[in-house]
């Protein structure tokens, strides 16, 4: 089982901190580190994070919130091994040429380590301060994903849709990966339909096996109806580990899940250093 760690770039005194963080992931045995995106916290809010009971996001307006990609290319300056993901960037409120362009100057810069998880996001307030349409946002992420994997395969890019017109052109440098993997996140929506249809992997924000199972089924009906093979895709929960049951990483393997994403505060209270240090020696040494 690979073990990921979230996220590496909110709420951080400082980057010493940041890259420090990610090098002891990686010494410890962390397969992966991750980042969260919003551009902005509102003070206040209407719209509802869909993921928590109180229909608010975690991180408060002034916290730290170091962009996801620049967060991560200062990572894999200072990294050698570990793997870098979003999880999960709102790619329907970016401009896809130049999330195309940085993600694979990214991939570039790190190797073949990086990941891009993407969602369409949830929180109109954000849209309306970077100036896109909250309305058909997923429509606009769906036609975004085929034109950006156009601008990766090197090719001469044609591609006319609502939300685009591109053609007659090329970007380089291209991903190091190929397939680059593209990782939807969410369980709302149409999430399933959009991971069969276009998804590498698949990002579940799910808090344990009996949450993630049902999950699991929605999007093997959705691989059914266009005809993919659910094992395809490479499928990444989130984990609130407890060190003195780690049979219940079998139980995720057994439904196919391949990483275990660990977020920052379930390591417990305290140092983040002494938290990751020991969950290296009591946990992802025995698996």
């Amino acid at each position: 089982m690979k073990i990921g760690l979230i996220p590496v770039n909110v709420a951080v005194p400082n980057v010493e901190a940041m890259i420090g963080l990610a090098q002891l992931a990686e010494g410890v045995g962390f397969e992966s580190v991750w980042t969260f995106e919003h551009v902005i916290v509102p003070m206040d809010y209407q719209s509802k994070y869909p993921y928590s009971p109180t229909g608010k996001m975690g991180a408060e307006p002034d916290s730290n919130f170091v962009d996801p990609l620049i967060a991560l290319a200062a990572v894999a300056a200072q990294t050698k091994t570990i793997r870098l993901g979003t999880g999960v960037n709102i790619l329907s409120q970016a401009n896809p040429l130049y999330v195309a362009k940085q993600t694979a100057s990214l991939d570039f810069v790190s190797n073949g380590r990086f990941m891009l998880g993407v969602g369409i996001g949830w929180l109109q307030e954000e849209f309306r301060a970077v100036g896109t349409p909250f309305e058909r946002r997923g429509a606009r992420f769906d036609d975004y994903i085929q034109a950006m994997r156009k601008v990766w395969s090197g090719e001469v890019v044609e591609h006319k849709s609502d939300f685009i017109d591109w053609t007659g052109f090329k970007s380089y440098p291209v991903p190091v990966q190929d397939p680059f993997p593209v990782i939807i996140g969410g369980t709302k929506g149409k999430a399933f339909e959009r991971t069969a249809r276009y998804g590498n992997g698949w990002f579940a924000p799910t808090a344990s096996v009996e949450e993630l199972a049902p999950k699991l089924e929605e999007l093997d009906k959705a691989c059914d109806a266009v005809g993919r093979d659910r094992s395809e895709i490479e499928i990444s929960a989130m984990w609130i580990p407890n060190p003195s049951d780690l049979g219940v990483v079998q139980q995720y393997a057994d439904l196919g899940v391949s990483r275990l994403i660990v977020p920052i505060p379930a390591l417990g209270k305290g140092n983040p250093v002494d938290n990751l240090k020991a969950f290296g020696e009591n946990v992802i040494s025995k698996l």
